[in-house]
């Protein structure tokens, strides 16, 4: 039976324009395989070390607020018809489907513009085919960026190869501007390995 993992609430994650996008760098074990290796631990020391990085502190002077959620998907049956439910999550164990949510909202005065939110992805967490293939990713720790099928990884015996799902260490979306009042939210899919 799959150990049962408790999970806490998230603070808020990074995002900054061009201007003030701060250096990521981060580090992806490999397995002998070529394979990121996953971290199955899943604590709040994880979940702020993930979601925490020096442009909170720019984020924070800037007029866009950012408000993080992450819900729990629950498949329910009743009466032969089949419904989804987001739910808070108190524990998840290997193969728990979660969405990440960030919401967005100008409140300034003032345009914003080519705003970008970055979401480091949990070493615990592979990203879902569907958000990996629709999104901007990175599977190199947030250095180079771009549609999944374009990008590839480099295993330990400098074997060069096809990115997968699997390698996505960071997604993000940039917002071209941002009018004072204007709000939205964006999101991606993620299975607890």
């Amino acid at each position: 039976m799959p150990a049962k993992r408790t999970v806490p609430a998230f603070p808020s994650i990074s995002a900054a324009s061009p201007a003030a996008r701060p250096t990521q760098s981060s580090s992806t074990s490999r397995s002998t395989e070529g394979k990121p290796m996953k971290n199955m631990t899943f604590t709040a020391a994880l979940l702020v070390a993930c979601f925490t990085s020096p442009a909170m502190a720019q984020a924070a002077e800037r007029p866009v607020t950012l408000d993080s959620d992450m819900k729990l998907e629950r498949i329910v049956e009743e009466n032969g018809n089949r419904t989804t439910l987001l739910v808070d999550p108190e524990v998840v164990v290997p193969g728990d489907r979660l969405q990440f949510v960030t919401r967005y909202n100008n409140v300034g005065n003032e345009t914003v513009n080519d705003f970008v939110i970055t979401n480091p992805v949990p070493n615990s967490i592979r990203v879902t085919d569907d958000s990996a293939n629709e999104l901007e990713v990175s599977v190199d720790g947030g250095v180079n960026w771009g549609k999944l099928a374009d990008l590839t990884v480099t295993d330990e015996e400098g074997v060069v190869q096809p990115a997968g799902a699997d390698d996505v260490t960071h997604v993000r979306w940039s917002i071209a501007e941002l009018v004072p009042g204007a709000a939205g939210q964006v999101q991606y899919s993620g299975i607890v390995e």
